[in-house]
């Protein structure tokens, strides 16, 4: 079992920065597949970034430039994830998710959110004046 925590989310003007954390927390194998998905009111679950054991990143194309995926491995029993957000747009105001997959390969990119088996409860994230 794993459980999934994120934080940092809140109220922003536009142009500013926010910094979301994820920790990862229970029973691991081998190689874990993180990611960051979000949900703005009334559209579906998207993809926002992940990031693989080896470190290779994937981004949407609408944050390209703008936030920052990273993670740090502890041991095998804990992992800690960030999204760094830098010149936010009202359009990215959503809830935003914390999401893994515990059966993966080193160098594997996940892109779809049925390949993770576990989610966070998510944070929300306000872009606005």
């Amino acid at each position: 079992q794993v459980q999934l925590v994120e934080s940092g989310g809140g109220l922003v003007q536009p142009g500013g920065s926010l910094r979301l954390s994820c920790a990862a927390s229970g029973s691991f194998f081998r190689f874990t597949a993180m990611a960051w998905y979000r949900q703005a009111p009334w559209k579906q679950r998207e993809l926002v970034a992940g990031i693989n054991e080896g470190g290779s990143t994937y981004y949407a194309d609408s944050v390209k430039g703008r936030f920052t995926i990273s993670r740090v491995n502890r041991e095998n029993v804990m992992y800690l994830m960030y999204l760094q957000m830098n010149s936010l747009k009202p359009e990215d105001t959503a809830v935003y998710y914390c999401a893994a997959r515990t059966i993966a390969t080193m160098a594997s990119l996940y892109i779809t959110d049925s390949q993770y088996n576990y989610w966070g409860q998510g944070t929300q994230v306000t872009v606005s004046e």
